[in-house]
Order: C-alpha cells, then structure tokens, then sequence
C-alpha cells in the first residue's frame, strides 16, 4: 500500500472544499464529488512501485490514467443488471413483486434504476427496452404507449444525471422501438444514450427510423451486432459510451495507455516497440489486478450487494477494460522521431504502423491472464476510450484527430476499418452530417450497411444543427453547455464534461459530412 504524504491530504482539502464552494454544481453533484474525494484519501491497493512515475505525474508525460476511479474500490465500475430476470421475479430486497403491466414495469424499473452503482453513481445500462417492455404492451394503442414512454424518458432524463446511462433497440424490428424512437425524435433529451444493434436482416424501415431519430436527437447510434455477437455472444449489450460487455455481470475497471505520452519516452520506434510500450502495458495490467484483487477478496461488494445476492449480477459474468486512447498522435510523434512526414489517417505507411502497434497491445493483453476475468477466458478485453476533457491535444481511441479528417468519406472508412477489429468492449467514430441529409436518409443508410460490410463496430451520426450532439461516446446538449459557461447550474455532470471537451479537445470542429 502506497502511504499518502501530507502534500496530498493538503490537496485532497483544498478539493474538497473548492467542491463545496462550487457554483455551477447542484448539492447531488456536490454529493458525488465529495464521495469521491473521500476515497481518494484512502490507499489500499498492492500498486506496481513504477506507477507514480507512469500515473501521478505531469499530465503532458502521463503514460496510465485510471479514469478517476479513486484509490479503494467499492463497487464495479460498470454494471449490467439482468432486467428481464427482475421483470420475471421482482425483488426481496427492494419489495418489488413481478410487475404484471406497463406501467408496473416502469415503476419497478425506476426504482431499482436508483439502486445500480457504477463509477458515476448512476446507471450504465438500463435493459435492452424495446424487447423489455414489447410483452406489457399487448392490448394497448400506440398512444397510450407513447405516452407512458415519454412520461418514463423524461424522467430518466431528470433523475439519472449523466448521459453514461445507455439503452439497446434492435436488432429486431418492433412496435416499441418504432415508437420510442418517436417519442426521443420529439423529447431531443440527452439522457439515457441509446443504441440499435443493425444485423444484416435488421429492416431498412427501422434502420431509417433509427437514422431519422439520430438527425434530431444525436441517438440512436448503430452497432454491428454480427460482430459483437462474435466475440461476445448472445448476452452482450452496449452499455456506458459504446461498451460491450456481459448482461448479469459488467466491468470491474477501466484503465486507459496514454499512447501518445508512452512515445514521448521513446527515442524511436524500435525503443517504442520493445521497451516503452511493453513496460508501460506491464505496469497497467498489474495495476489492473490489484484493483480487481481488492474489488473481489476485500471490498465485499459481491457478497453484499442484493444485485448479487437476487441473480441479478453474477461476479463471473465480469471483465475489465484495457484502454487506450492516442494512437494517431502516438503514431505521428514516432514518425516524427523518424524524420518521416506521414500523418495517421493520411499515409499507408502511419497507418501502417498504427497496426503494427494495435498488434502488440493485443498479443500482450492476450497473453495476460487475470483470474477473475472468467467470462472472458481470463483477459481483459480491448478498449478504445472515448477521451476526457482534460486530453488535450490527445485523440480519444484510435481515431483520426479532429480538423485533419480526410476529405472523402471512404477515405475514413477505410482507416477505421483497420482498427475497429480490435475493440470486442468497445470503439466508435463520430460523423457530424449536413442538414440537408434530412431529405435523404437513405445516404446515411447506405453508409452504416457498407461499413459493417467492412467490419466497422460503431457509427454515430447527429445534424449539423442539433442541440443534442454526441461528444465522444456521450451526449450533451449544446443549450446546456452554455449555461455552464455563463455560470449556471446544469442537472448534468456530463454536461461539464462536454464543455471541457468543447474547449480543449475542438469537438464541435468536426468535418461535416
């Protein structure tokens, strides 16, 4: 255990009560910023003596960033409940009998919404809703539906306050995801984030449904379910940002390489490929199982928590996430160190290399074994993370930085194509679209058919004037961040987070297809 020094308690009070004197932050957000202080006094975790110069340093030579995940984890970082087990059995704990209509339905999920943790405190994945709520509204008019999914949406918009919370639709065609996506069409909220999961035989009506619901509202995003049923199976949902993980189970935590600051330490790519790189994946992945090891044998999370003790998680359905962020800028510094003017996302050669360096965190991560990683043959599974509003100058994943998008969208495509493969938990690319594509979404349907044909996970599309835009796997609205700007209260962290992004990682400067 790393002993805190007096210069961090020091810290640690000035945060907190810089959190209390905070204007912008409603008294929940305080409650959540003062929790998480408090662990953060805590230091029980068995670290890898290397971390401190890895982890706690400078920001502009950061290698590990563990995603703010405090020093003494007490819950996973994200959660998957099993919804229909609960439908089916209700809860003893919570006092819940099987809700026998839909309006019981929402009820019931309301409430036990407000009692799944995650690292933000709320919900990560709240069902697969479409095929959820599909048998509870036999017998009822689309109106009546409508209306009870609004009244519901709203108030998951109000009370879960970050748009984290993520819902599922497809890849069946059905009534309720047709209708759902009407009533978010119309609502424009930014919470909960939404997915459909397109299969080859998903209906190009729903399909369209989807797109034109994406136009007004920046959701639903679209999924190769082909691909994630793969690596994945049948259980799998997108949770969080565009997470792939095991429904009943989740993630215990997420750590993230700094790709771009592991290439500040090389002298060149052969130092980068040899040296940095493995030593820095080494340092992570013990790091990792330290949290885990806690997490499992001492926090007694698993023992305690009535979501394990009713079924509705099981501690072998979790994994953890292996991240990364940086890849283009990490491949143009070693190109740099090179002599050698290539560009990622502009060069065969960059790109090229890019590959090369995807291949050995993915050997490496293969040949770690952590023993309560079951669900996933004892490996961490391969995370392109989204980006924080502190990356400056940091491109989230392995995506092509901001203002140097190629000029053709196939172009893109094709670069995509290449790493999208890796990422069985989760990655994505983001494409602002013309106002204009209103009169023609088949454009866009085009697009997500041809690139799942090539293998791309994950596509997000949102009009070029939309208050709701996606920042990086999440949403905001563009109306809220100003308020935050000019000094207001706003009821969503995430809100914060994408006026960070905003400022310092150019997010609103994308191409506009």
């Amino acid at each position: 255990m790393r002993p805190i020094t007096m210069e961090e308690v020091e810290l640690r009070r000035q945060e907190i009560l810089d959190t209390i004197k905070d204007p912008t932050a409603s008294h929940e957000q305080k409650v959540t910023y003062l929790a998480r202080h408090a662990e953060n006094f805590m230091t029980v975790l068995d670290e890898p003596a290397e971390l401190d110069e890895l982890m706690r340093c400078e920001q502009e030579v950061r290698c590990i960033c563990n995603l703010f995940e405090g020093d003494a984890p007490y819950r996973p970082r994200y959660i998957t409940p099993d919804y229909p087990k609960f439908l089916r059995q209700g809860s003893r704990f919570l006092q819940l009998d099987p809700p026998k209509d839909l309006f019981e339905v929402f009820n019931s999920l309301m409430i036990l919404y407000h009692n799944v943790p995650s690292i933000t405190n709320y919900p990560v994945f709240i069902g697969d809703l479409d095929q959820l709520l599909e048998p509870y509204c036999e017998g009822l008019d689309d109106e009546t539906i409508k209306k009870a999914l609004r009244l519901f949406l709203i108030q998951v918009d109000r009370t879960i306050l970050d748009s984290f919370c993520h819902a599922n639709i497809g890849p069946r065609a059905s009534r309720v995801g047709l209708l759902l996506m009407q009533v978010e069409s119309e609502l424009e909220n930014a919470v909960p984030n939404l997915t459909m999961r397109v299969a080859e035989d998903t209906p190009d009506d729903f399909l369209l449904a989807g797109i034109d619901c994406a136009l007004h509202s920046a959701k639903p995003s679209f999924a190769n379910d082909a691909m994630f049923r793969a690596e994945l199976g049948d259980r799998y949902c997108i949770a969080s940002c565009y997470n792939g993980l095991i429904k009943g189970g989740g993630s215990y935590t997420l750590c993230r390489l700094l790709l771009s600051g592991i290439a500040k330490r090389a002298a060149n790519i052969a130092d980068f490929k040899e040296k940095q790189l493995p030593f820095v994946m080494d340092v992570m992945a013990r790091y990792m199982d330290a949290r885990i090891k806690f997490l499992v044998e001492e926090s007694g999370w698993f023992e305690n928590s009535f979501l394990a003790k009713e079924g509705l998680v099981d501690r072998k359905n979790f994994t953890a996430m292996f991240g990364l962020v940086g890849l283009a800028e990490c491949v143009n510094l070693l190109m740099e160190k090179e002599g050698k003017n290539c560009r990622f996302g502009h060069s065969e050669e960059a790109d090229r290399l890019g590959v090369e360096i995807m291949d050995l965190i993915d050997a490496f991560n293969k040949a770690h074994v952590n023993p309560y990683c079951e669900v996933t043959d004892g490996h961490f599974l391969l995370h392109a993370q989204v980006g924080i509003d502190s990356d400056h100058g940091t491109s989230p994943g392995t995506r092509i930085p901001i203002g140097e998008e190629p000029d053709e969208l196939i172009d893109h495509l094709k670069n995509i194509s290449l790493f999208h493969k890796y990422f069985p938990s989760g990655t994505g690319d983001i494409f602002p679209v013309d106002l204009t594509v209103h009169r023609n979404p088949h454009y866009i349907l085009d697009i997500i058919r041809g690139a799942m044909k090539m293998d791309i996970r994950y596509l997000s599309f949102y009009s070029s004037d939309s208050d709701v835009i996606r920042v990086t796997g999440y949403l905001v609205k563009r109306s809220e961040m100003e308020k935050l700007d000019s000094g207001e209260n706003v009821r969503q962290n995430t809100t914060g987070l994408g006026l960070g992004a905003a400022k310092n990682c150019k997010i609103l400067d994308r191409r506009v297809r």
